[in-house]
């Protein structure tokens, strides 16, 4: 499916962009994905291209108007309060993931706090007890922080990036040491090793 360049840059394309970013750490999740949607690879790299101009162009409107103008009308708009501040969070379906959906947190004045993929209301959330449940692109980041309490956020490598370290047991109940990384909020890959022991006294 080629796109024209001005052709306006509409709401399927949206999910190229996710992809895009999701490329490095599972291409072959990716290359399905693609396929599913018909696209080609330069596609999605066009409509990457495409989006950072539109976030970089000196008339770019507010961020939380251009998600609006792209994806239309957010599925749901509820008010939310993080610490001290309140927000509100707009909710838009994301087809390639019909149980996800795609998460924006805008302050007051319009300002976005946060971008990110989370579990759709109703839809049943995966079961996370072991290190082999963490399957790429089967959790959102809030899940595997609530399931491994307490879990330790880490600096991404880039803006759409996440990090967790968490403790949590493998097939045989034995602890480990876990790295999960994610992108735009979804699971992309962790690192395992033995769990240090604790201090003697």
């Amino acid at each position: 499916m080629n796109r024209n360049p001005q052709h306006p840059f509409r709401a399927p394309d949206f999910q190229l962009v996710l992809l895009r970013r999701m490329a490095d750490h599972n291409p072959h999740l990716v290359e399905d994905a693609r396929r599913t949607l018909g696209v080609s690879v330069a596609d999605m790299r066009e409509a990457n291209k495409r989006w950072q101009a539109m976030l970089r162009s000196p008339r770019a409107r507010s961020a939380a108007s251009l998600f609006r103008s792209v994806l239309g009308e957010p599925e749901s708009t509820a008010p939310r309060r993080i610490g001290d501040l309140d927000c509100e969070a707009r909710l838009w379906p994301v087809p390639l993931w019909p149980d996800l959906r795609f998460e924006v947190l805008a302050g007051p004045d319009g300002q976005i706090w946060n971008e990110w993929l989370v579990r759709a209301p109703g839809a049943p959330a995966p079961k996370l007890e072991t290190v082999d449940d963490l399957a790429p692109w089967s959790c959102t980041v809030d899940e595997v922080a609530r399931a491994f309490a307490p879990a330790r956020p880490l600096e991404g490598t880039a803006p759409t990036r996440w990090g967790l370290a968490f403790t949590a047991p493998d097939a045989k109940g034995v602890p480990r040491e876990v790295v999960a990384e994610f992108t735009w909020g979804l699971l992309q890959r962790v690192a395992v090793r033995d769990a240090q022991p604790p201090p003697r006294g």
